[in-house]
C-alpha cells in the first residue's frame, strides 16, 4: 500500500484536526534565546514539589517494579484528604487522561458533548479524537456562564459538558446553583477543579446526590508535581468502577504514585506554598492594574488573565507584542489567539522576584511599541 491509500483508512476527522498548543520545557527555551527564563506561561508551581515527595522520589526501591492497577495505596491517601471513600476515586496519568476516559464511557461517534469557550483547550482537542461533536455556547464578555444559551445548545444527542472551576483561562468559579441546573438538564457534568486548592469551594459535595456529576482535580498546580503527570477523579462507585476498569492497566506510574502519596503526608508545607502563590496572584493583579493599558480579571486560580489595550495600528495586535518583547527578555506568558481572547494574555504566579522582574519589563517594552 502507498502512504495515501493508507491515510484513506484513518478516521474521519483526525486528520486535519488541529493538535493542542503546548507551552515549551524550559530547556529548551533557555537553549533557545540563550538566557534565564522567567516562566509564567504554564501555571507551573515555582516552589517545586514538597520535601518529603523529593527524598521519596530519591530513595524509592521499585521502580523496575508495574504499578498497582488498581491504586490502592494512592486511592487510599486520596480518601483521607478529600473525605470520600476510596470507591468514589480513580487516578489518571494527570486530569488530561481522566477528561478521555469520561469521554470513552460517554461518548460515540456523533454525540454531542457542550462546550464553554474561552476555556481550557484540551477539551475541544479530546472530544474530537474521540469522535464526538463540539456544541460552542460561547461565554459573556465578563466570562460568566450563558446558562439559557447552554439549555438551548442540548439535543437528543447532547451527552455532557466539560465545566472549569476555576476556569482556565479565565480563573472565574461556577457557582453551586449553576452546576445544580446543569445537573438538572439531564445531561453528565464534569467540573474540572484543576486549580481547587487555590480556590475559595468546591462543587464535590453535590456528588452522593447527583450520579451524573464527576469531578477532576490534579496533582500539578498545587503539589508542584506536573512533570509527573498525577490527577484523579471523585465520582459514584459504580462509575468509578467502570473507569478503573476501561483505564490502562498501569496509567499512573510508580514514582507518580510515590510522590503523590508523600506530597498528601507534607501537607502543611504545600498549603504554606499555595498561600505564598495566592499572595503573589493579588500582588501581580495589583501590578498590572497600574498600567493604564491593562486590564486584569479577578482569578481564583494561580494565574491572571489580563486584557491589553491596542496602541499601535498595524496587522500584529499589541497583545502579540507584548508578549514577544517580553519573550525577547526570557519572560514567557502565554498569548491567546482565540475567539473572545484576542487581546489577552496569561500570566501565572510565580516567586516575588518573577513578579518584580515582569513588571519592570512590561514597561520597558510598552515604552518601547
Amino acid at each position: 500500500m502507498d502512504i495515501d491509500s493508507v491515510e484513506r483508512l484513518i478516521r474521519p476527522g483526525l486528520t486535519g484536526m488541529r493538535g493542542y498548543d503546548p507551552v515549551e520545557p524550559i530547556d529548551v527555551l533557555q537553549r533557545e534565546l540563550g538566557r534565564r527564563i522567567v516562566k509564567l506561561d504554564g501555571n507551573e508551581n515555582p516552589y517545586l514539589s514538597s520535601p518529603r515527595a523529593r527524598e521519596v522520589l530519591a530513595q524509592f526501591p521499585y521502580y523496575h517494579i508495574y504499578p498497582d492497577p488498581l491504586q490502592r495505596s494512592l486511592r487510599e491517601s486520596l480518601s483521607a484528604y478529600t473525605g470520600f471513600a476510596r470507591q468514589n476515586i480513580v487516578s489518571g496519568n494527570g486530569s488530561d487522561e481522566l477528561i478521555d476516559l469520561v469521554l470513552r464511557l460517554f461518548i460515540n461517534e456523533g454525540d454531542e458533548v457542550l462546550n464553554a469557550p474561552p476555556t481550557f483547550g484540551m477539551y475541544p482537542f479530546l472530544v474530537t479524537v474521540a469522535g464526538g461533536r463540539l456544541v460552542d455556547v460561547p461565554r459573556s464578555s465578563g466570562f460568566s456562564l450563558d446558562m439559557e444559551g447552554l439549555r438551548a445548545g442540548i439535543s437528543p444527542r447532547t451527552r455532557l459538558m466539560f465545566i472549569a472551576s476555576p476556569n482556565n483561562p479565565t480563573g472565574d468559579v461556577v457557582s453551586r446553583e449553576q452546576v445544580c441546573q446543569l445537573l438538572d438538564m439531564g445531561i453528565i457534568v464534569v467540573v474540572d477543579e484543576a486549580y481547587f486548592e487555590f480556590a475559595t469551594g468546591t462543587v464535590a459535595g453535590l456528588i452522593p446526590d447527583n450520579p451524573n456529576l464527576f469531578i477532576l482535580r490534579t496533582f500539578s498546580k498545587w503539589a508542584g508535581l506536573a512533570g509527573l503527570r498525577v490527577g484523579y477523579c471523585l465520582c459514584h462507585e459504580r462509575l468509578a468502577s467502570l473507569l478503573l476498569t476501561v483505564k490502562q492497566p498501569y496509567n499512573v506510574n510508580v514514582a507518580g504514585e510515590a510522590a503523590a502519596i508523600a506530597s498528601l503526608q507534607d501537607i502543611d508545607h504545600l498549603r504554606h506554598n499555595v498561600e505564598k502563590l495566592k499572595r503573589e496572584r493579588e500582588r501581580l493583579t495589583a501590578g498590572l492594574a497600574r498600567f493604564p493599558y491593562l486590564q486584569p480579571y479577578p482569578s481564583e486560580a494561580n494565574f491572571v488573565l489580563c486584557r491589553v489595550d491596542e496602541k499601535a495600528g498595524g496587522e500584529v495586535t499589541t497583545a502579540r507584542k507584548l508578549r514577544d518583547g517580553l519573550r525577547a527578555r526570557g519572560i514567557l506568558v502565554r498569548f491567546y489567539d482565540s475567539e473572545g481572547l484576542r487581546d489577552c494574555l496569561r500570566i501565572s504566579a510565580g516567586l516575588p522576584e518573577d513578579t518584580d522582574c515582569l513588571l519592570e519589563a512590561i514597561g520597558e517594552v510598552w515604552n518601547g511599541l
